[in-house]
C-alpha cells in the first residue's frame, strides 16, 4: 500500500502546535474508563451523530479489550480516529454524559475512543478486512470525510469502492483544513492509509470534468458519491482586501498545516468572523505566538455561531474580540503593506492596527462540479439537495453527503451522511429495504 505521508513536507508550521487532547496511556484509559456508569439509556449514544455505542465500547476498555472496543467503534464510524480528536465533544457526547448534570467531570469519551481505535490501529492492523470483490462499483468525487465513510463502508462488504481528489493530497478538511491543535495533517493522512487497506482505491490529482468526465463515472460505476466539501473562502468586497497580508480562514489554516506559514514569526492579526473557523485561526495565531490577535464580529458575541467553549478556549489563549464591529476597509501605506482594519463599531469608525487579516466568513459552494451530473440539483444557498438519511439526489445513481449537502458541520455529520448513504445502497442491492 502506497502512503500519503511520504508526501508531507517538513518544517510544517503546525508541528510547533500542541495536541489539544493527548493520547492516553493503557492505565490512563483503564482508569478513566472505569469512572463510567454505563448508563443503558445512554445518553452519550444519542447524542452521537454516527450513534456509536459509547458504553460498551467504553466497557471493553475497563475490561481490557482494546480491540474489541475498537472494532465496536468502527462498526459505526470507521473514521473514529480522527472524530475522537475533532469532535465538539463538549456539546455532544461528553456534553450529554450524565455526571456532568451531577455536577462531576465528565467521561473523557473522546480521549478513549482515540485510544482505543489508535491502539488497535497500530497493534492489530488487520483489524477489519475487506470483503471479497465481486461486488459493485462506486466512485467518489472527493477525499473527505464523507467520501472515506462512504467508500470504506461499501469496500468492507466486497464492492469496488474508487475515491477521485483534485489536490495531491487526500482527506479533505481533516488534512487541509481542521485547526492543527486539533488533528496535525500526518495524523490525518494516517488514517487516510488505513482507509485505504480496507480496499479503498484513492486516485489523487484527478479533477472531475478536466481529466474525468462526470458522463464516464456515470458510465462506468453503479454509483457515484459527491462529497466535494466547500470551496474558497468568501471575501467581504471591501476596499484594499484583495493583495498581500490579506488571506482566507481555511487557505491560512492550510498553510500552517501542509506549507509552514508563520515563518518568520506573526505580528499584529485581525480575525474576522464569528463561527468555529475564526475561532480556530485565532486560537492559532495565537498559540504560534503572534503579537497580538483580535477577533472581529458584526454581532453580539452571543450570535456567534463558533462554540462558546471554543471561544472561552480562544480568551484563555490572549485572543481578544470586538463585537457590533463591521468592516469597511482594509487599510494599507502606500508601498501596499496592510496597516490595519477599519472597521465601523457603535456608528464610529476605528482603525484596528494589525499585518494580517483573516477573513472566516464562509466558503463558497463547488457548483461547477456538482451541475455536471444530470439530475443533481443545488438549493437556494447553492449546496447539493440530497436525502440526509439515504444520500440520494435527483440522478438515480449519484449520492452525496458532508459539506456540499449540510453547508459545513461536524466531520463526524459527514461521515454518519457518507456511511447512511453507503448503508442505503447496500439495503437496496440486497433487496431489502427496511
Amino acid at each position: 500500500m502506497s502512503t500519503f505521508l511520504a508526501k508531507l513536507p517538513a518544517g510544517r508550521a503546525e508541528a510547533a502546535l500542541p495536541d489539544k487532547k493527548p493520547p492516553m496511556s493503557a492505565a490512563e484509559a483503564k482508569l478513566e474508563a472505569e469512572r463510567c456508569l454505563y448508563c443503558a439509556d445512554a445518553p452519550c449514544t444519542q447524542a452521537c451523530p454516527t450513534s456509536i455505542d459509547v458504553p460498551g465500547f467504553i466497557k471493553r476498555i475497563a475490561s481490557g479489550n482494546v480491540c474489541g472496543s475498537a472494532r465496536l467503534i468502527f462498526a459505526q464510524n470507521l473514521l473514529g480516529t480522527s472524530c475522537s480528536r475533532v469532535c465538539p465533544v463538549e456539546v455532544l457526547c461528553e456534553g450529554a454524559c450524565v455526571l456532568e448534570a451531577w455536577q462531576h467531570k465528565p467521561i473523557a469519551i473522546g480521549r478513549l475512543q482515540r485510544f482505543a481505535t489508535e491502539t488497535a490501529r497500530r497493534e492489530a492492523p488487520g483489524l477489519l478486512a475487506p470483503g471479497a470483490r465481486g461486488g459493485k462499483r462506486v466512485a467518489c468525487v472527493g477525499s473527505g470525510p464523507a467520501s472515506l465513510a462512504f467508500a470504506a463502508t461499501l469496500a468492507l462488504e466486497g464492492h469496488e469502492a474508487t475515491v477521485y481528489e483534485r489536490r495531491a493530497l487526500p482527506g479533505g478538511l481533516n488534512t487541509t483544513g481542521v485547526a492543527p491543535y486539533k488533528l496535525h495533517a500526518d495524523a490525518a493522512l494516517a488514517e487516510v492509509d488505513w482507509v485505504a487497506s480496507l480496499g479503498v482505491r484513492i486516485r489523487t490529482s484527478v479533477e472531475i470534468g478536466r481529466d474525468v468526465a462526470a458522463a464516464q463515472l456515470l458510465a462506468e460505476h453503479d454509483a457515484v458519491f459527491l462529497g466535494l466539501g466547500l470551496g474558497e473562502d468568501t471575501k467581504l468586497g471591501i476596499p484594499g482586501e484583495d493583495g498581500p497580508g490579506v488571506v482566507g480562514a481555511t487557505a491560512w489554516i492550510e498553510d500552517v498545516k501542509l506549507r509552514g506559514c508563520a515563518q518568520p514569526p506573526l505580528g499584529h492579526v485581525v480575525v474576522v468572523g464569528g463561527g468555529n473557523t475564526a475561532i480556530d485561526v485565532a486560537r492559532e495565531c495565537a498559540q504560534l505566538g503572534a503579537a497580538s490577535v483580535t477577533m472581529v464580529y458584526r454581532r453580539a458575541p452571543a450570535d456567534m455561531s463558533g462554540y462558546a467553549h471554543e471561544m472561552e478556549a480562544a480568551r484563555k489563549d490572549g485572543v481578544a474580540l470586538v463585537a457590533h464591529a463591521r468592516p469597511s476597509a482594509v487599510i494599507r501605506d502606500a508601498a501596499g503593506v496592510v496597516k490595519a482594519l477599519r472597521v465601523t463599531v457603535a456608528g464610529a469608525e476605528r482603525d484596528l492596527s494589525c499585518d494580517l487579516v483573516a477573513m472566516a466568513i464562509g466558503q463558497s459552494k463547488l457548483r461547477a462540479v456538482a451541475t455536471q451530473f444530470p439530475g443533481v440539483a443545488l438549493d437556494a444557498r447553492g449546496c447539493v439537495v440530497a436525502d440526509p438519511t439515504t444520500g440520494t439526489t435527483g440522478h438515480p445513481k449519484v449520492f452525496s453527503g458532508g459539506d456540499c449537502v449540510n453547508g459545513g458541520k461536524e466531520v463526524v455529520n459527514a461521515v454518519a451522511e457518507g456511511r447512511n448513504a453507503a448503508r442505503h445502497l447496500l439495503r437496496t442491492w440486497s433487496g431489502t429495504h427496511g
